[in-house]
């Protein structure tokens, strides 16, 4: 009986080591979550997302980590839901991570900012555009892409003044980022004298456009903007095109990839979609594109680079700051200005960059994409 409590007491103890080990270890690591639809019908702009963060941990890890510690992402699927977001921001917070990278679609952002910004949590979204997020007054919330009130506006603007529509409708998917940048667009074209004949919000999911279509053909539309993302556009486009629907569509960031094209074949050649700038063209970044294609990753992606920028701007803040309390990094950070792919980035005092341009481009139907001069 001594011998089996001798014994009991001999793993107990190595157990506690162990755990204390492990506990050691795992503060020799800085974590960063990295937050955004894994699964689920826009799991590609995850994908971009995440891409963009893990290259950026690699890198920085090749060359010595921050402060003598090694970064470690973290990746939390949201699954682009507002109750799955706040799932993933308990998770955050019980694993006690101080940072997150993400998260990616605005509906599901919006929620838990607050939180993070209650719980003293540092946040960068590389993705969600809603001017709403940055609208509260946080501290602890950053972005690292443009908002929907410079995104809406440079559609529009082009709208007006190059496409000239002779009858626009302007279609969306009733959720909060889809509607938020179709409202801009009309902003902007009705302020340069051009009244949709047509403001109108589907169902997400829905598969069907035949009514929708049919109307548009009644009202002469020649011109359709598009707020939301790509499953329904590509359905839609491709309806339109089987039911003699021919004009031309344009729509945001959110329907710019290549399953744009899968969905809806050669009816997706010519569509016109604002995207970040291509930083993959930058010479500057010469380096890092070759490191994402070695590992068959795209780095021309609208949210691989902004998502690279994010970590590094935290890293960065790190280093400069010579702290790991994010309270105290979000103040360096509104102070301080960050060279990374995406450029020079400064923030304003409500978290968003001083400077970010959308530019317009031409998708073809092979998933390619050219900037429209």
């Amino acid at each position: 009986m001594k011998i089996f409590n001798r014994n009991v007491l001999s793993a107990a103890v190595g157990a506690i080591i162990l755990g204390l080990s492990g506990l050691a270890q795992a503060e020799e690591t800085i974590k960063i979550a990295v937050a955004g639809p894994i699964t689920g019908d826009v799991a590609q702009y995850g994908d971009m997302q995440m891409t963009g963060a893990k290259m950026a941990v690699e890198q920085l890890n090749a060359k010595g980590g921050v402060n003598g510690k090694k970064l470690e992402a973290v990746l939390l699927d949201d699954q682009c839901k507002p109750e799955q977001a706040v799932n993933v921001a308990g998770q955050i917070i019980n694993q006690k991570i101080k940072y997150v990278v993400g998260h990616l679609c605005s509906g599901a952002t919006i929620p838990v900012a607050k939180t993070y910004e209650e719980e003293g949590i540092l946040m960068i979204t590389p993705a969600a555009t809603n001017p709403t997020i940055t609208q509260q007054g946080y501290k602890m919330v950053f972005r690292t892409i443009g908002t929907d009130d410079q995104q809406g506006p440079t559609a529009g603007r082009y709208i007006a003044t190059q496409i000239k529509p002779k009858k626009l409708a302007i279609i969306h998917d009733s959720q909060t980022y889809g509607k938020g940048i179709a409202e801009e667009v009309r902003k902007t074209v009705e302020a340069a004298g051009i009244k949709p004949v047509l403001f109108e919000g589907i169902n997400k999911g829905q598969t069907d456009f035949s009514a929708l279509i049919t109307k548009m053909k009644k009202d002469g539309v020649d011109f359709v903007y598009y707020g939301g993302y790509h499953p329904e556009l590509g359905l839609l486009l491709r309806q339109s095109q089987d039911q003699g629907f021919h004009a031309k569509y344009m729509g945001p960031e959110g329907v710019g990839n290549k399953d744009i094209s899968a969905i809806a074949g050669p009816a997706s050649e010519g569509l016109l979609v604002t995207l970040p700038a291509d930083f993959s063209a930058d010479p500057a970044n010469a380096a890092l594109v070759k490191a994402f294609k070695d590992q068959n990753l795209d780095p021309s992606t609208p949210f691989a680079m902004p998502a690279y920028a994010a970590v590094q701007v935290i890293a960065d803040a790190i280093k400069g700051a010579k702290t790991e309390d994010p309270v105290k990094l979000a103040d360096y950070i509104h102070k301080n200005s960050f060279q990374t792919p995406i450029g020079k980035v400064a923030f304003k005092s409500n978290g968003d960059l001083k400077e970010f341009e959308f530019v317009v481009f031409k998708w073809h139907a092979d998933a390619t994409k050219t900037p429209v001069k």
